[in-house]
Formats: structure tokens, C-alpha cells, sequence
């Protein structure tokens, strides 16, 4: 095994979850996410000689996202009409054994950030699902750590309201 597929696997490919879980929130949909994820990781294994330092993790969610934000692009360009962003991420109906698990705060919350702007959904999910830091989630969004934080505060204050007011103010 050559040397960058060595150090791209022992360190890119313990955050392939992290990947996913992302690229799944941000395209509201599994089959959107595996072919996302499979493209980041096709980027960042290409592109992965030029990589610097010891932050993986930011680094890969950046192409993520970025890829995430092509396929919105490539999306609407083939329909001419905007992508709809408003889909259900939670089952409908979900199994016995998902209901048990989840229960109805469960898929509360999953609904709640589903309805929140993609822009502090991605703060929220790096932050809270992924415990990055500040300076990781600007690395990965590349936004400055400043917005990053406006953004995690208003991001949770929507979640907040829709939680305890039953979906209103987003």
C-alpha cells in the first residue's frame, strides 16, 4: 500500500461517519448522502498530498459541505426550478423498535433541525452532533469564528422556539 492511501485511511477515514451524519443533514436524504460522501472522499483522497497539518475533520467536512452545495447547484440547473429544501427527515411512521428508541421527543428534535435555515443547521450539527470547535466549524464552513458563533446562538435559539412553541418563529 503506497504512503498517501496509508495516511488518508489512518486519518480521513476514522471521520467517514462524521462525513455522512453531515452530508445527511445537509441533503435531507440518505441516497443524496452516500453519493456526497463518496464524492468528499474522492476530492479529499485526490487532493489529500496537499494537505497540511493535523485537522482532518474540518478539513473533510468542508469538502462535504462543499459537495453538498455542487449537487444543490447541479440540481437546480438540470430542473430550472429551485431545489425544495422543506422534505421530512424523520420516518412518518416510524417502526416499533424506532418509536421506542426515538419517542416523540426524539423525532421533535430530528424535525426541529430539519426545519432550521441550512446555514445554522450545518453550526448546530458540526457543533452539538459533532463537538468540533469554533475554529474547526469556520475551517469547515468557511465562515469567520465570529458568524460561526452568531450563528450556533441564533441557530439554538430557533430550535428553542420551535421545541417549546411548537415550530413557530423558523
Amino acid at each position: 500500500m503506497d504512503e498517501k492511501r496509508r495516511r488518508f485511511e489512518a486519518l480521513a477515514m476514522p471521520h467517514l461517519d462524521a462525513a455522512y451524519n453531515l452530508a445527511r443533514w445537509l441533503g435531507r436524504s440518505s441516497i443524496d448522502a452516500d453519493d456526497i460522501v463518496q464524492e468528499a472522499m474522492l476530492r479529499a483522497f485526490r487532493s489529500f498530498d496537499g494537505f497540511r497539518g493535523e485537522a482532518v475533520k474540518p478539513w473533510l467536512l468542508a469538502i462535504v459541505r462543499n459537495c453538498h452545495l455542487t449537487a444543490v447547484e447541479r440540481r437546480k440547473r438540470r430542473a430550472g426550478e429551485p431545489v425544495d429544501n422543506n422534505c421530512e427527515i424523520a420516518a412518518p411512521e416510524p417502526t416499533p423498535e424506532a418509536a421506542v428508541i426515538q419517542k416523540d421527543v426524539g423525532l421533535a428534535l430530528d424535525q426541529a433541525i430539519a426545519a432550521l435555515p441550512e446555514e445554522f443547521r450545518e453550526v448546530v450539527l458540526l457543533r452539538e452532533m459533532e463537538a468540533m470547535s469554533y475554529r474547526d466549524i469556520a475551517a469547515a464552513t468557511g465562515a469567520p469564528i465570529g458568524t460561526v458563533m452568531s450563528r450556533l446562538a441564533r441557530g439554538r435559539a430557533l430550535l428553542k422556539a420551535h421545541l417549546v412553541g411548537g415550530g413557530h418563529g423558523m
